[in-house]
């Protein structure tokens, strides 16, 4: 579909309602795109409204072959359900869920009575990793899932940072043992710390020699550009870099964390260059829009068919 013809759909979506957009079959549907990107459940609720069904439709529809949803987790079992059949039967691949236990020990800690605070007990924090490894693998099965995203938790200031990155790696370690058999990946995602200030994981470099430590093909790199960009730039140089240890990327546009061609990164250029180096995975949409209602969608999809038009 033309761009023309996609914003006459889209125009059509306005008079008819969004139930009858999100029926309609895929004979009108959007060629593919080169690259993988996965937008998620916030980006179309205007256009095709808030069945999660509809809006993965809608996805298929507009040339996308994947979506990813930090939240996953936490949905009723059974919508993970109707989703995952819903991705299968479009041949679309399910991105990144949100493994929600960070991975550094010091990070937890507990309230005494006189103000103070103490480590969290090892054991105990062992046992929530696990517990929550278990949940994310429960997930997987229903959503035909590769991929959960982990933050390694806040840097602890009181404490050597080599204590704390060879705590992080043991941890990882662990949940390495429990993920790996069933192939699930976790991908760390560095932090900046304008956003997230306090993060212990703030640059892809710090993920590459976490990666490297931990040896395990469950623990890898999810790069996401917009916290790369303000943390420390030269993106592309830093995806030569770590290229064997990036499993996932996202994308969002500085400043704003919208979508490309909204700020000062040459997304263009980026995919071209990912495209070239043989990038299969996912291209996570882990941005907001700019514009608001069902404009705004139509420009978001629109921003995405320009920076994918690259010659390959």
């Amino acid at each position: 579909m033309n761009r023309r013809a996609f914003s006459s759909t889209v125009a059509a979506a306005a008079a008819i309602g969004v139930a009858g957009l999100a029926s309609r079959a895929t004979a009108e549907s959007a060629e593919p795109f080169k690259l993988n990107y996965a937008p998620g459940f916030r980006h179309f609720k205007n256009s095709a409204g808030p069945d999660p069904i509809n809006q993965i439709k809608f996805m298929h529809d507009t040339g996308f072959r994947a979506m990813e949803d930090n939240g996953m987790m936490q949905k009723d079992p059974a919508l993970q359900q109707k989703i995952g059949n819903e991705l299968a039967r479009l041949e679309m691949t399910m991105g990144v869920f949100v493994l929600g236990f960070g991975m550094n020990t010091y990070m937890f800690t507990s309230n005494l009575p006189d103000g103070q605070k103490k480590d969290a007990d090892p054991a105990a924090v062992r046992a929530a990793i696990k517990a929550e490894c278990e949940k994310a693998l429960e997930t997987q099965k229903r959503v035909n899932a590769k991929w959960c995203t982990v933050v390694p938790g806040a840097f602890n200031p009181n404490i050597d940072y080599d204590y704390q990155f060879a705590n992080v790696v043991a941890n990882l370690k662990y949940g390495c043992e429990i993920l790996e058999p069933a192939g699930l990946v976790m991908v760390l995602e560095p932090l900046n710390h304008m956003n997230h200030p306090g993060a212990f994981l703030k640059t892809v470099p710090q993920a590459y020699a976490v990666c490297k430590a931990v040896s395990s093909p469950s623990c890898k790199i999810l790069n996401d550009l917009y916290h790369e960009q303000i943390e420390i730039g030269n993106l592309i140089n830093n995806i030569d870099s770590a290229w064997d240890e990036i499993a996932y990327i996202q994308v969002g546009d500085v400043p704003g964390r919208n979508e490309p061609s909204t700020g000062e990164i040459n997304y263009k250029n980026v995919f071209k260059h990912l495209y070239d180096k043989g990038y299969k995975g996912l291209i996570g949409m882990e941005h907001g829009i700019s514009r608001k209602g069902i404009e705004g969608e139509q420009r978001l999809i629109q921003s995405y068919r320009e920076v994918d038009s690259f010659e390959a």
